[in-house]
């Protein structure tokens, strides 16, 4: 499909048309790190990751579900694109009627935003969609949101970035909030130790006579990774537009995280032999990656100069990531989750880290929040998913805007905060 341009910021003819063939492919995979080149807190994605994001026969998402990629160009030029999918996962558990969009990049260009929304939208109507959420990689278990507070430094790893126009660009594409994701920066104090709330919440767990704290085991590490992925299925399960992952899926994910992972801050909580808690942490590769970002393509990891220049980065690393936090159902009330954090602190503490992120939350994940509070956590960004209904879309609406409530710059501690699992 196509249209012409009238908007202020181009004068070229503006076409979105589906990805087809190895040209569209390359742009489409290309276009987060052309468009956004200047940004000085952007880190695109490399675009072999992209193209395996997008491989039909690489991505085990193509298993269960089905996309379409659309690019839109003014003229010869890409400047946006969007993936719409549908997940039967999904519709099963969350939506019968409702489709997925997600890989949203585009210049500031209302009229190329509304053109792409309006195309992923159409793809999805035509398969009897009602509505679409997003933006999503395909699904909850790749990057997630819109950040639309908190623009003031590089994110951490895996986390999205976008520049600051995009939730105007959303908004007035009749896109509305969804929900929000929430990220605290967390200190990590001397020796590791948390607050006094948290502390002794996190000894009244690890206490009891039948529970047993470990880590990562690096000589066991398929069966540790299994054992991740055991106890995330149950404890996602229900959760805000989680599906459950295929084998492959879980196999892809770990894959692409296993050179990070750092045994030290991956810890499990056992109750009378089983495993029944985990929590999974990354070092902030970011900060290496964003120091080494004005090297020049290529060289980064192929050459001498390049190595060494990410080796010294890597060594420097002193942020982690809490990307996962899980405890069995039936195991919820124990304030494990206090024990498992509390030991994978003081083992950042250990690696010179001097703070943590703790990330993406759901704003009513009443429980995690509280946690993020109780050690001493500052809430400082703000991801956003949208929702957008599929039925043809009132004129009014193109122009419509929102703007998000400001994010506070601290968020008291109250005098006794409130742990989960704690006994009072």
């Amino acid at each position: 499909m196509s249209t012409a341009s009238s908007s202020p910021v181009a004068s070229a003819p503006l076409a979105v048309r589906p990805v087809r063939g190895r040209a569209d492919t390359a742009a489409f995979a290309a276009l987060p790190r052309t468009l956004h080149r200047g940004d000085p807190y952007r880190l695109p994605p490399a675009k072999g990751d992209q193209r395996a994001l997008i491989d039909r026969r690489r991505n085990p998402f193509f298993e269960v579900g089905t996309a379409e990629l659309f690019l839109a160009r003014r003229g010869r030029k890409p400047v946006g694109r969007i993936a719409a999918a549908v997940d039967s996962r999904y519709q099963a558990l969350h939506d019968a009627r409702g489709g997925l969009f997600g890989l949203f990049e585009c210049a500031d260009d209302p009229e190329a935003a509304a053109a792409l929304f309006d195309a992923a939208a159409g793809w999805l109507r035509e398969r009897g969609l009602e509505t679409m959420l997003g933006p999503l990689g395909f699904s909850v278990h790749d990057e997630c949101g819109v950040l639309v507070e908190g623009f003031d430094g590089p994110p951490t790893v895996m986390m999205p970035y976008n520049p600051a126009y995009y939730p105007a660009l959303y908004t007035a594409c009749g896109l509305t909030k969804a929900k929000d994701l929430l990220s605290w920066r967390v200190p990590v104090p001397p020796g590791g130790e948390p607050p006094g709330p948290a502390a002794r919440a996190a000894r009244w767990a690890a206490d009891a006579p039948d529970v047993r704290l470990r880590h990562l085991d690096p000589c066991r590490l398929e069966a540790d990774l299994a054992v991740v992925r055991d106890i995330y299925a149950d404890a996602w399960s229900g959760n805000y537009a989680s599906v459950p992952m295929t084998g492959r899926e879980f196999s892809h994910a770990m894959d692409r995280l296993r050179p990070l992972v750092r045994p030290e801050l991956v810890w499990f909580a056992e109750v009378r032999g089983e495993p029944v808690a985990f929590t999974f942490w990354l070092p902030d590769v970011n900060q290496a990656l964003h120091a080494t970002r004005d090297t020049p393509p290529g060289r980064s990891l192929g050459r001498p100069l390049g190595r060494l220049r990410t080796a010294r980065a890597v060594r420097r690393v002193d942020r982690a990531r809490v990307i996962l936090t899980g405890v069995r159902a039936a195991h919820r009330a124990r304030g494990l989750t206090a024990a498992l954090l509390a030991e994978a602190q003081r083992s950042a503490f250990r690696l010179g880290c001097a703070e943590s992120e703790f990330s993406w939350l759901l704003e009513d994940n009443r429980d995690a929040n509280r946690y993020a509070q109780a050690f001493g956590g500052v809430l400082h960004r703000r991801h956003r998913l949208y929702r957008r209904d599929l039925a043809p879309r009132p004129a009014a609406a193109a122009s419509s805007t929102l703007s998000p409530a400001p994010l506070p710059t601290a968020v008291p501690a109250p005098a006794a905060p409130h742990v989960p699992g704690v006994r009072r």
